[in-house]
């Protein structure tokens, strides 16, 4: 699943900079606040990437030293 996540961050990187691209050639404002938005976006999934990342070495590590030894 992170994984996926990454890939989607990716993504959103590059439609981010083709719109703002875009903005640039044609000179539009709007196009450059959609591209930083995707941007930011792009950004705040990096962060739940990381956090998710972090909260599922936390679980697996949790779980390990829960388990009894008999």
């Amino acid at each position: 699943m992170l994984i996926a996540i990454l890939i989607f961050d990716v993504a959103l990187v590059a439609w981010s900079l083709h719109l703002m691209q875009e903005a640039f050639d044609n000179k539009e404002f709007s196009l450059m606040l959609a591209g930083t938005l995707v941007a930011l976006s792009a950004a705040a999934m990096l962060v739940v990437y990381f956090l998710m990342n972090s909260y599922v070495c936390y679980l697996t590590h949790t779980a390990q030293s829960s388990v009894p030894f008999y």
